[in-house]
């Protein structure tokens, strides 16, 4: 690329955000085919021959505009590594503040005191199926209407009936039933005892294969990784589960290293959609979202660094929640991305992802937050629907319609009616440098995950690897430390940014994904997908 044809990335002071800005919209234009079956394998032997590999990578990233956006490019901004930012806490009267120093339990109490539950409103509802919520598990629990073993024995028959052929959902990579049983025994003698730890007690929960697990290993969605990586304890927010008396009912199926949004693992198969078992439930935390979806749980852990929590939430029809960078302790997780991969909630409600929230966000001795002063957690009072505080949402016009039309009806739908029954009041901005706020975020993420495990791959033989992830990984191989630092620049850029917006907002509101489900081939069952 000519040196007259570079991006030079003004000021960010002289950054108009209004909605009269002049700054362009640039679409995500992804240069590369959606494959499957013979063609992904082609592509990939072709891509990890010596000779074409460093020819193919070029081309595809000047293709990719990354060369455009980031590689060649005038930017004067400093590098951020990692995405701290100063805060003002603000007190609310509709918000509750959580101690520093409450245990798991304790802010699991504190987050069911937010919530209006009533048994006689859940009673009256006349539909055919509805997801069962955390508090519905715990007053049935407290009234002995259910005990804990008698939902084990249940989700295990669930299970078994998802695996049967004319069904493969591939929820979970492990699941143990004896390990469900015990956990079960030991919650039922606690409420008969009248001693629950908390409302999670005897809730079961699921999480992704991502996260450390004891007794199970943990596989990223590989057929190698626990052999070079062994789970020796909890992670600190499976801990934190543990603690409240939840039942961790095994490890999620995940798309391979969580390298793809499809959920179509070649090794453990595709999570299929609980909707629609021929579409796919999106990833990569395609088997925490698809086991909620279903109603075997009321709420999963996940992993989200580039919408890993959120597309699966979103293509599933439940609430996706990646909490903010260090707030959740990533001990004991596959860092396999450290500073954009977070530990996140899937759940049928608002609610239920507030109470696992609250639970997994507890500071654990072990955890020692990256911020010196570390925000305090800020629950939203939900049972004073009278008290809801006024939020001023902004929209981006063009990015929020750059999705499939029936998406656009349904957001602007959903917008509408907060607008109307909240008084909400929205503001039109202009969000400037998304396309190269992607590239970056992309670079960023293929790096750390190339640095993660670059020692492994050295002695690995590929073929244990799947073709889908084979692909991925020689492109996060490709970006060079001038790459990276202009990526770690444009995020200090966007970190601005954002900070201009809210200073006028509360929320940026967008759709999660930009289309529905797609159809899972065949072939990509076996292979993977590249999309």
């Amino acid at each position: 690329m000519g040196f007259s044809k570079r991006v030079v990335y003004k000021p960010v002071e002289e950054l108009d955000v209004s909605s009269t800005s002049d700054e362009v919209y640039i679409s995500a234009n992804v240069k590369a085919p959606r494959m499957a079956g013979l063609l992904v394998k082609l592509f990939v032997w072709f891509l990890e021959l010596r000779i074409l590999k460093p020819i193919l990578l070029y081309m595809l990233k000047r293709e990719n505009q990354v060369h455009k956006f980031v590689s060649f490019v005038d930017i004067e901004d400093p590098p951020l590594y990692v995405p701290l930012h100063p805060y003002e806490e603000h007190r609310e009267p509709e918000l509750n503040y959580l101690e520093s120093d409450l245990s798991p339990s304790e802010q699991v109490q504190k987050a069911t005191e937010c919530i209006d539950y009533s048994e006689s409103e859940r009673e009256n509802e006349k539909i055919s199926f509805r997801h069962w919520t955390i508090l519905d598990y715990s007053r049935a629990f407290l009234s002995r209407e259910i005990t804990p073993n008698m939902v084990a024995d249940k989700f295990i028959a669930s299970v078994r009936q998802s695996c049967d052929p004319a069904l493969q959902m591939s929820f979970f990579i492990s699941c143990e039933e004896q390990e469900i049983l015990r956990q079960a025994k030991e919650s039922t003698l606690r409420y008969e005892r009248g001693e629950p730890l908390s409302a999670l007690d005897g809730v079961p929960i699921a999480v992704k294969d991502e996260i450390d697990c004891l007794p199970y290993p943990t596989t990223g969605g590989t057929k190698w990784l626990d052999k070079v990586r062994s789970c020796t304890d909890d992670a600190d927010c499976v801990k934190c589960l543990k603690l409240c008396g939840a039942i961790l009912v095994g490890k999620t199926n995940m798309h391979e290293l969580g390298a793809g949004t499809s959920g179509i693992n070649p090794h453990y198969g595709a999570t299929r959609n609980p909707y629609d078992v021929s579409k796919i439930t999106g990833g990569s935390s395609s088997g925490s979202a698809a086991v909620v979806s279903a109603g075997l749980c009321p709420a999963a852990l996940g992993v989200d660094g580039g919408g890993s929590v959120r597309i699966p939430a979103s293509l599933c029809g439940i609430v996706g929640l990646k909490p903010t960078f260090s707030r959740v302790s990533h001990s004991g997780v596959l860092p396999l991305n450290w500073t954009v991969g977070m530990v996140g909630v899937l759940a049928g409600t608002v609610e239920d992802a507030m109470i696992v929230y609250s639970a997994i966000s507890s500071q654990l001795p072990s955890h020692q937050p990256v911020a010196e002063t570390h925000p305090k957690v800020h629950l939203p009072l939900l049972n004073l629907p009278n008290c809801m505080p006024k939020i001023k949402l902004a929209t981006y016009d063009k990015w929020f319609c750059d999705c499939t039309n029936d998406i656009k009806r349904c957001c602007l739908n959903a917008l509408d009616k907060l607008l109307k029954i909240y008084g909400w009041e929205t503001i039109e901005v202009n969000l400037p440098e998304i396309e190269s706020m992607r590239l970056a975020h992309y670079i960023t993420i293929g790096s750390e995950c190339n640095a993660s495990l670059a020692r492994h791959l050295e002695k690995l033989n590929m073929d244990k690897v799947g073709w889908d992830a084979r692909a991925a990984l020689s492109l996060y191989g490709a970006f060079d430390s001038k790459e990276y630092l202009n990526a770690q620049r444009i995020r200090k850029r966007q970190l601005q940014i954002h900070q201009k917006i809210f200073d006028q907002a509360d929320v940026i509101v967008t759709p999660t994904t930009g289309v529905t489900a797609y159809t899972i081939q065949d072939d990509a069952q076996k292979t993977g997908e590249l999309d």
